[in-house]
Parts: structure tokens; sequence; C-alpha cells
């Protein structure tokens, strides 16, 4: 591809090739062992500087994971594009494709530094996904192929309040326990897929270098994104954003934080909550007034017990971090406070009892 360029003197053109992005995506030999190999960043690593055509993109409301931050980029193949199915379903996304979330940390201690802890891949070779996770050396100058898991402590400020974790970076095993979907083909394994990219989390204002635009737009301008989107997407909003309706914001937290287990052919789909952001319009869906699958204690009376997160397991779950009772069971060792006290005044405002 060319493009005609007029010269200084007005009446003269030329041809200059267009950009093309420096990204090295040879699907024979991903995963590559070094973060840098795919050429995603320009510059010094640690500044997650995109490339041409890494392009970045955040949700309507993200996932929790121990407080991290986290920055996302998209990457695709010259020429190919996802496509539209439904407003809560994944992108259909070309072979290729390169998913990117980087997880760090800012005012870590006790230099009050940003600390980039990882970076996971999703690469889509054919039809199929792949993991990879890439975790970051102590100088903050490279990140290294790792599938095995492993701990790492952090001790930062959020929001001015001393924090820390001994943040788990997950194994491909567990990778695939929170991506996974049973296959319904014979006996073959279950397949990994995304999780967040749906238009649904997807239909928001994103602040460019170049200004603000639509990020659903902005990808089909960039042509990553096939220009087929209906006229209107029901869309989830963000969660912290007080300005929307409480119903809203708890079905936008459960559906990210939730659903991706919740769900048809999912890691807990024997549960009866079904927690899709496109299925919590029935209340049932979110447990209310539903009685507990598993014994958590004699005190838990319902999923959702109306007007009483005492004895709801849902609050229970959320307030805990043990192990055996923690729901989300991966992603998070430490409470989300803020979530939970979402979920709380929630619960109290529905008015009950349950029968």
């Amino acid at each position: 591809m060319f493009t005609a360029c007029e010269s200084d003197d007005g009446d003269k053109y030329t041809e200059v090739p267009d950009p093309v992005s420096p990204v090295v995506m040879d699907l024979t030999a991903v995963p590559y062992n070094k973060l840098s190999d795919y050429k995603f960043f320009e510059g010094d690593l640690k500044n997650l500087q995109p490339s041409y055509k890494v392009l970045p993109y955040e949700l309507n409301s993200a996932l929790f994971t121990d407080y991290a931050h986290k920055k996302r980029f998209v990457w695709m193949p010259a020429g190919s594009k996802a496509t539209y199915t439904a407003d809560g379903e994944l992108l259909n996304f070309p072979s290729g494709t390169a998913l990117i979330k980087n997880f760090y940390y800012e005012n870590v201690q006790p230099g009050n530094t940003t600390r980039i802890i990882e970076t996971r891949l999703m690469i889509k070779k054919g039809s199929e996904w792949i993991f990879a996770d890439y975790v970051w050396n102590d100088e903050q100058t490279e990140a290294f192929l790792d599938l095995n898991g492993s701990f790492t402590d952090v001790s930062w400020n959020e929001n001015g309040s001393p924090k820390s974790t001994s943040y788990r970076i997950p194994s491909e095993t567990e990778c695939l326990t929170c991506h996974k979907i049973n296959n319904s083909n014979g006996n073959s394994g279950p397949l990994a897929i995304p999780i967040g990219t749906k238009p649904q989390n997807l239909n928001r204002m994103y602040a460019y270098t170049d200004g603000n635009a639509n990020q659903l737009s902005r990808w089909i301008q960039e042509g990553y994104l096939e220009d087929n989107l209906p006229g209107n997407i029901t869309s989830t909003v963000n969660w912290q954003d007080a300005s929307q309706p409480l119903e809203l914001r708890v079905r936008s937290y459960i559906d990210i934080n939730c659903a991706h287990c919740h769900s048809e052919g999912a890691h807990c789909d024997y549960m009866p909550m079904r927690f899709a952001f496109s299925e919590t319009t029935n209340p049932e869906n979110l447990g209310v007034c539903v009685e507990p699958f598993e014994f958590i204690n004699p005190s838990i009376s319902h999923i959702v017990a109306k007007g009483n997160p005492a004895r709801s397991a849902l609050y229970y779950r959320l307030n805990s971090v043990d192990e055996s009772y923690r729901m989300p069971m991966l992603g998070r060792t430490i409470k989300h406070d803020e979530g939970i006290q979402l979920i709380q005044e929630w619960i109290n405002s529905l008015e009950g009892p349950c029968p």
C-alpha cells in the first residue's frame, strides 16, 4: 500500500509506503520466550508505549485483581478484522489476534514506585486461543514466559491506605479455569476464550493520543472491526459511577467479576446463578431469594436474602479470604472493600423478606 504526498512545490506527488506494524507474530513459533520479542511496545519496555497498530482499550467495568491496575492492548494482523455477533458475546477475532493485558501497581513501597508484575497474552492460533504469561524482572527491563504460576509480595498505598498482598501470578491451568468454555465436540477438552472483549464492555469513550473517541468506532476506523454494529448496544456501566442506577452498577460488577464462571458451559455452570449481564434482568439469576446450592453455615438462608447481607451467601463469599469460601476463587487474595460495599448497599435496597 502506498500513499500519495504533495511535494513542496505543490504540484508534484510522490508515493511513500504506508506504515507497517513492527509486531512479530509467527503463529508457528509463539509463545516467544520474552515479551520484547513481539515488538508490541517501542522505547523502554516498562513504559508500555504501544507500537504502530497496537491499540489500547479499556472496559466499562474491570475485573478486580487485588487492586492491580491494568493496561490493555489489542493487535491484529494486517487485512484482518473482528466481527460482531451480539452485544453480550465475544467478538469473533481473526487468527493471529493478540490480546495484551499488563498488571501493575503504583505507589509501591518503600519508594512510591510503579511495578509491573506480569503481562498476560491471549493469542488466537487458527480457531483456538492460547495463553502466554510473562513475568517482569526486578529491573523492569524485560518479562519472561512463565506458565508455572508463582507468588510475589507487593506492598503499596491505595488512595492513601497501606495495602499488601502475596500476589498470585496464575499457572496455565488456573488461567484455563476462568477462561474456559466446555467444548461441544465430543470428548475433546475445554476451549480457552477471552472474557472482557464483548461489545457491551467495549462500548465507551477512550482518550486516545489524538483525541477522544468511542472505542468500537475507533476499532472500525483502525480496520480491526467490521462495520456491521447495530444502532444500539445494550452495554454495561462503570460500577464505580454513582450517577448510574444501583442495579446496573451491581449487574455490571457481577458480570465482569463472576459471569465467566457462572455461565452455561463454564467452570461453575452446575450452580443456579447465571451472572451474565444479559441474564441478570431476572433477579433469580442473581440469586435473589434462591436457596444456597452449597452449605456454608447456618446463618446463610439465600444466595441473596433481600435486605439482609448477613444472611446472603453472595455477600459472605465476597467478604471472605478463606480459599474454601471466597469468590471469585481465583484472581484475588484480599477483600475488594469498594465492591463489597456496593453489594451490601444493593442487598439492603431490596425489599423483602424472601418467601
